[in-house]
C-alpha cells in the first residue's frame, strides 16, 4: 500500500511539473504575443496620398502624420501616388496589405469615381474601412485680384462677353473642385468655359498664378496665403456658410446658386480586412492629435476645419455621398470615362 502512495504521489508531482513546465513554455509566447500587438506599429506606417504633393490633401496628410509621430513617438509617412483623378493611389492602397502598414488619405474623389468612371480600380463598398475623418474645406472660385470682376456674377457676365477669352483651372477629375466648375459652367450658361484639369490643386492655383487661365475652382488651403496678400481675389466660397476668416466673401447660395455645396473632406481610411484593433487604434490616436487647440489653430489658418469623428460617422458620410455625387453627375451632364 505504501509503494503505491508513493507511486500515485510521484504520478501528481509529474504530472504537477508536466504541467508547470507547459505553463512556462506557453506564457512567454502569449506575452510575446501581447507585446507584438501592443508594440504596434513596430516599422513606418505609411498613409497614401491619392494627389500631387502641394494640394490639400497631401496639406492635411503632412500635418497630421507629423503630429501622430510626435504623439505616438511612431513612424508615419506620406506616399503621394496622383493620377487618373486619384484612381491610381485609391488602387494601390486597395491592393495593399492589410496589415495597418498602408493606409489611404481620401478624398470626395472616393465617392465621386464610382459614377464618374466606367472602370475604377477599387470597390468603394467592399474594399475599404473609414478609420476617422480628418478635416474639411469650402472649396472656392478665385481670380488674379487685376480681373474686374468682383463677384461670381461679374465673372459670368465677363465670360459670357467673350467666351474664347475664358477659362477654369481645377485639380484632378473627380475631385469636388472639378465637379463645381462643371456645375458652374451648365448652370451659368456657360459651355465655351474650358476647364483645365491638373494633377494637383497646387499645380490648378499656379496656372491662375501664372495666368494660363483666368478662374480656379479649387479648394481654400491652396489659395488662403494668396488672398490675404490680395494677390488673389476670392469671389466665392462653396460651404454651407461663409468662412470664419473672409467674412465678407459670400457664400454660392448666397449669389443666387441653390444647393451649390461643396467641400473638399479628407478621411483616413484603410484595407477592408485590417484588424479591427488596429483600426481602433489609429482611430483613436488620430482623434487624439485632431481634438489639440495646436492641431485646430494650425489647419484652421491653412484653410480647414478639424472633423474629429470616428468610423461610424466617417463610413455614414462617404456612402451617403455616392448617392449625392451621381445625382450631381447626372444634372451636369457629365459623361463617364
Amino acid at each position: 500500500m505504501t509503494k503505491f502512495n508513493d507511486w500515485a504521489l510521484s504520478r501528481r508531482r509529474l504530472i504537477k511539473g508536466a504541467g508547470a513546465l507547459a505553463a512556462g513554455v506557453a506564457a512567454p509566447a502569449l506575452i510575446g504575443t501581447r507585446s507584438a500587438y501592443a508594440a504596434y506599429p513596430e516599422r513606418p506606417v505609411k498613409i497614401i496620398v491619392a494627389n500631387t504633393p502641394g494640394g490639400p490633401s497631401d496639406l492635411v496628410g503632412r500635418t497630421v502624420a507629423a503630429a501622430l509621430q510626435e504623439s505616438t513617438g511612431k513612424t508615419f509617412i506620406i506616399e503621394n501616388i496622383g493620377g487618373a483623378g486619384s484612381n491610381i493611389g485609391m488602387g494601390a492602397a486597395a491592393r495593399s496589405e492589410p496589415d495597418g502598414y498602408t493606409l489611404l488619405l481620401a478624398t470626395n474623389a472616393y465617392s465621386v469615381n464610382p459614377s464618374l468612371y466606367n472602370k475604377i480600380p477599387y470597390d468603394p463598398m467592399t474594399d475599404f474601412v473609414a478609420v476617422c475623418e480628418l478635416a474639411t474645406s469650402p472649396n472656392t472660385f478665385v481670380v488674379r485680384s487685376e480681373l474686374p470682376a468682383k463677384t461670381i456674377q461679374d465673372f459670368i457676365k465677363l465670360a459670357q462677353a467673350s467666351p474664347d477669352k475664358f477659362n477654369v483651372s481645377a485639380p484632378p477629375i473627380g475631385t469636388a473642385p472639378q465637379l463645381q466648375a462643371e456645375v458652374l459652367k451648365a448652370r451659368a450658361n456657360l459651355p465655351k468655359l474650358e476647364t483645365v484639369v491638373f494633377k494637383g490643386g497646387g499645380d490648378a492655383l499656379q496656372a491662375l498664378l501664372s495666368g494660363t487661365v483666368q478662374l480656379s475652382s479649387g479648394s481654400l488651403p491652396p489659395a488662403a496665403a494668396h488672398i490675404k496678400a490680395g494677390t488673389l481675389r476670392c469671389l466665392a466660397v462653396t460651404g454651407a456658410e461663409r468662412w470664419p476668416d473672409m467674412p465678407d466673401v459670400p457664400t454660392m447660395q448666397e449669389a443666387g446658386f441653390k444647393d451649390f455645396v461643396f467641400a473638399t473632406d479628407c478621411v483616413l481610411m484603410a484595407p477592408a480586412k485590417t484588424p479591427a484593433d488596429v483600426v481602433k487604434w489609429v482611430e483613436t490616436e488620430t482623434i487624439k492629435v485632431l481634438s489639440t487647440p495646436a492641431m485646430k489653430e494650425r489647419l484652421f489658418k491653412a484653410g480647414f476645419q478639424v472633423r474629429p469623428v470616428g468610423q461610424k460617422e466617417a463610413w455614414a458620410r462617404i456612402t451617403k455621398e455616392i448617392d449625392l455625387f451621381r445625382d450631381v453627375i447626372e444634372q451636369a451632364k457629365m459623361k463617364k470615362l
